[in-house]
């Protein structure tokens, strides 16, 4: 057989493959369209999706729609992201809530944790000699991201009245904070309670917690303003169910939750009213 013969066999084949393939489309619905779910990224890309993964399953089975995690390298490269619209739903800071909630095209509010206020921390080595406040005068400290609300806005700001010089390191996580804190490349650094106490322990037996914020309204879970609301709906009342059902209960011990209840835009005026004027994004 020619080679000629054998392209013209090959030809034949691939084209009648093809046909098959249009064939078998053909009365078949469109995709289901599949939501963006992203996620701040306080941790590594890996262990924020074995945290979230079972509530994305969650969300599935009991919504009947797909769901698709995402993240991204760093805090800005998400805000930047979140501004361009990029997400369906995302799980924000509350400063970055009360960013992306304005205008008519705004994100809204969706859900949160029950019973929960948000606290961020500032965390030494154990045997680090600091013992006050007063004596990060004049250290670099280390912070996750510029607009990272607990683990940096509210110490800066909170250093700041108090008189207290630092200059500040951005690191890109607070798990990176964690580590570099205790391999000593920082004295001190920001962060909140829920990470320090999810990240490695090998890190986290390292360090102590030297000074904790007043709490606020934590994290926001809140969708794109163009999410169909029954989407919205669905989302809502499968989040909030999550407590009293067994495998979302298991859902929310990853993220160590307790539980998620509705919310509302209004449920962050108490962030508004620290007047936080930080720019977000990477400035690209």
């Amino acid at each position: 057989m020619t080679g000629r013969v054998i392209r013209v066999i090959i030809a034949i084949i691939g084209c009648a493959w093809s046909l098959s393939a249009i064939a078998a489309g053909i009365g078949r619905e469109a995709p289901e369209r599949a939501f963006s779910f992203a996620v701040v990224p306080q941790q590594a890309p890996s262990k924020l999706l074995e945290a979230w993964g079972p509530v994305l399953r969650y969300l599935e089975q009991h919504t009947g729609h797909r769901f698709i995690f995402r993240t991204s390298p760093d805090i800005p490269t998400f805000e930047d992201r979140v501004l361009a619209g990029e997400y369906d739903f995302a799980y924000m800071n509350p400063y970055h809530f009360t960013v992306f909630n304005r205008g008519e095209d705004g994100y809204q509010a969706v859900a949160k944790a029950r019973d929960e206020r948000i606290r961020g921390i500032i965390v030494v080595r154990k045997d680090s000699p600091i013992q006050s406040f007063a004596e990060l005068d004049g250290k670099e400290l280390a912070f996750p991201a510029p607009a990272a609300f607990a683990a940096s806005v509210l110490p800066r700001a909170s250093l700041k009245a108090a008189g207290i010089e630092i200059d500040a390191k951005y690191v890109s996580s607070h798990d990176s904070v964690y580590q570099s804190v205790a391999k000593g490349l920082y004295p001190a650094g920001g962060g909140v309670v829920r990470t320090l106490n999810a990240t490695d322990p090998a890190v986290r037996e390292q360090l102590r917690i030297l000074w904790t914020t007043p709490g606020y309204t934590p994290h926001a879970i809140a969708a794109r303003a163009d999410v169909p609301a029954d989407v919205v709906a669905a989302v809502q009342q499968a989040l909030v169910a999550m407590a009293d059902d067994e495998e979302g209960h298991a859902a929310l011990e990853k993220l160590r939750i307790k539980g998620l209840e509705r919310a509302t835009n209004a449920d962050w005026d108490d962030v508004r009213a620290l007047n936080i004027n930080t720019s977000l994004g990477s400035g690209k």
